[in-house]
């Protein structure tokens, strides 16, 4: 395919351009680290299979906090997703060449995809161990409510408490939206930021999402809906049959930095990737063929050609819908990348997104991550992303060269 030059028809102004990338994983952090983990000969994950016995997770390497959040005073406020979050949100501001720039950090939009914050864990266990004592349920929760919970903790649990810190922190004062919904506020986050560029209601904003799987009510939710892996550690392709549900979850988080073709041209920068359309869906599992719905997405995006980067859960139904969908038209090139890093919910579409537009930025050779499934492929003009979430919403964009 002949390069795009500046009067190439296929460029519009209003193209959703990837010019800054925040990422972070058990993996390292930045674009450089995840690059060479994508293209090591042997990609091998991070894993913990002792904290949390008998589910293993992928954690977080060391981070340098303050690199990004320079007051200890909102350090210490933050918890461990929402520093997270702060974190990679600047990383990507880094990136992008706007950290520091406050005229277009106050004009900068931001979508944030965020779960509902971390509980206090020990007093959840307290009101469960009462429990077991007394059959007054509702009494002892209005005492437990009064007496042993923190009135900044009900501000702790507010799900844009990120896009606050990172307001806070970063002074992105844009407009600001946040998405709930697990791997769907992910997929949303995405969908909504493309939209507003290509229609042009935004010329620059900051999207993503973080998860931190390393606190015990996170895993008792996937675990309440028997969701997590129980075995021995497998590759995502290779979990059908074993005990328990198939997930293996990970710490993580991705921000982008997104901007029309004409603004980011208009300040001298080159993107990583260009976001094409963004499709989504919400088949009703228990009627509708899911590997169906799955086809259709990929088909009305027309990637059939390319390799895949996949953020399959390992959730068995789901995962195998999502496989027999994409050998149906022949996608043998596909990461399942929760393989190297683990599942990470709201991030998940975000950072599917990061890792193909570094992909197709430095033309990479994808190693095999799962030697039984995948086969070295070289990315060219571009990478299908996909995100079937664990129980509901799937998503699914091309990233094309820039």
């Amino acid at each position: 395919m002949r390069a795009a030059t500046s009067h190439d028809p296929r460029m519009n102004q209003h193209d959703a351009i990837i010019t800054g990338i925040g990422i972070v994983s058990s993996l390292g952090e930045g674009p450089e680290a995840h690059l060479s983990a994508l293209t090591a000969p042997q990609p091998r994950p991070v894993l913990d299979t002792e904290r949390f016995v008998p589910y293993t997770v992928h954690p977080l390497p060391e981070i340098d906090w303050g690199s990004q959040i320079a007051k200890r005073g909102d350090l210490r406020q933050m918890e461990a997703w929402q520093r997270l979050g702060t974190y990679a949100a600047g990383l990507a501001l880094d990136d992008a060449g706007l950290k520091g720039d406050e005229a277009l950090s106050a004009t900068m939009d931001m979508i944030v995809a965020a779960g509902g914050g971390e509980r206090d864990v020990a007093v959840d266990g307290d009101i469960l161990e009462a429990s077991l004592q007394r059959n007054d349920r509702g009494v002892l929760i209005n005492e437990k409510l009064t007496t042993e919970l923190r009135p900044t903790l009900f501000l702790a649990q507010l799900s844009n408490l990120l896009a606050g810190n990172i307001s806070i922190v970063h002074k992105v004062t844009g407009s600001s939206r946040t998405f709930m919904g697990e791997e769907g506020a992910g997929v949303s986050a995405i969908e909504t930021a493309v939209a507003r560029i290509h229609a042009g209601q935004s010329s620059h904003l900051l999207v993503g999402a973080a998860f931190n799987t390393e606190h015990p009510d996170h895993l008792l939710g996937y675990e309440v809906g028997g969701a997590l892996h129980r075995d021995a550690w497998a590759p995502v392709w290779s979990r059908g049959g074993m005990h328990g549900g198939g997930v293996v979850t990970g710490s993580g988080a991705a921000f982008l930095v997104i901007e029309s073709r004409a603004h980011a041209t208009g300040r001298g920068r080159a993107g990583y990737a260009a976001v094409g359309k963004v499709a989504s869906g919400r088949a009703r599992r228990g009627s509708e063929d899911l590997a169906m719905a799955i086809g259709a997405m990929i088909d009305a995006l027309g990637g059939s050609a390319l390799p895949v980067m996949s953020g399959a859960s390992g959730a068995h139904s789901a995962t195998a819908a999502e496989k027999t969908s994409l050998d149906g038209r022949g996608l043998q090139s596909v990461r399942g990348f929760s393989t190297l890093t683990g599942h990470l919910k709201e991030a998940q579409f975000p950072f599917a997104v990061a890792l193909a537009a570094i992909a197709v930025r430095h033309g990479a050779t994808l190693a095999p991550f799962d030697p039984a499934f995948d086969a070295p492929v070289q990315v060219q003009d571009g990478v299908l992303v996909t995100t079937v979430g664990s129980r509901r919403y799937e998503g699914a964009a091309v990233v094309s060269a820039a």
